[in-house]
């Protein structure tokens, strides 16, 4: 069966983030409170559009936001994304939840919230746009700019060959760079001194078709 994915908000961002996806065989539903935007995203084929604002249950429901097995809030609100992210997660019981951040500040408390994942435009990571689990269960890749740059989010196990390296060390391809690293609660933008440690949570940018090899030269996989 398909994966479905539901797309609240992001204008043209949720334009190339569904072409992406139905390219890969997901089946997409994208809700957008703005009637020109709607026209626009119809045109794509295969492509389910709800005109409506997504903060409001009845228009999640319209959306069958209860079939989705991940839903992404890209709106320009933080606000609005985290209480699309709560409606999907506790009302529609959405297995996984994405939500786009503009204040790196508010992560740890999008976390808190149960948000499963969050993106914001912190200094190395300026027009990133939603992410979560859809290549398989290492990583996460999102594509950007036509599919011309992904993002991938790539969890570090203790059996990892990176762990206790540090970034200058690893061998990665010219066109990927670690631009962000979760730890614990904490985010942080490394520098080419800081070590790798079991448990981190990188947040790779890449240009298309590099994230592989750099995920293989991370995890050993």
């Amino acid at each position: 069966m398909k994966t479905k994915v539901l797309l609240i908000g992001g204008r043209n961002k949720a334009k190339s983030l569904a072409t992406s996806l139905i390219s890969k065989g997901y089946r997409v539903t994208v809700i957008n409170d703005t009637y020109e935007d709607c026209l626009k995203l119809a045109e794509i084929d295969k492509l389910t559009v709800i005109n409506g604002d997504g903060t409001r249950p009845f228009v999640l429901e319209d959306a069958c936001a209860g079939d989705a097995d991940i839903a992404i809030a890209m709106t320009a609100k933080d606000e609005d994304n985290l209480v699309i992210c709560e409606l999907c997660k506790k009302r529609f019981h959405v297995a996984k939840t994405v939500s786009l951040l503009t204040d790196p500040k508010k992560t740890d408390f999008f976390y808190k919230m149960g948000i499963d994942s969050v993106v914001c435009s912190i200094t190395a990571i300026t027009g990133i746009i939603e992410q979560q689990a859809f290549l398989d269960k290492i990583t996460t890749l999102i594509p950007i700019g036509e599919g011309r740059v992904n993002i991938a989010e790539v969890p570090i196990p203790a059996t990892s060959p990176a762990v206790g390296k540090k970034l200058w060390e690893i061998n990665l391809p010219k066109e990927v760079i670690i631009g962000c690293i979760l730890r614990g609660d904490a985010t942080m933008v490394p520098r080419g001194d800081t070590r790798i440690l079991a448990g981190d949570m990188l947040v790779l940018i890449s240009s298309a078709k590099q994230e592989m090899a750099a995920i293989y030269e991370l995890t050993g996989r």
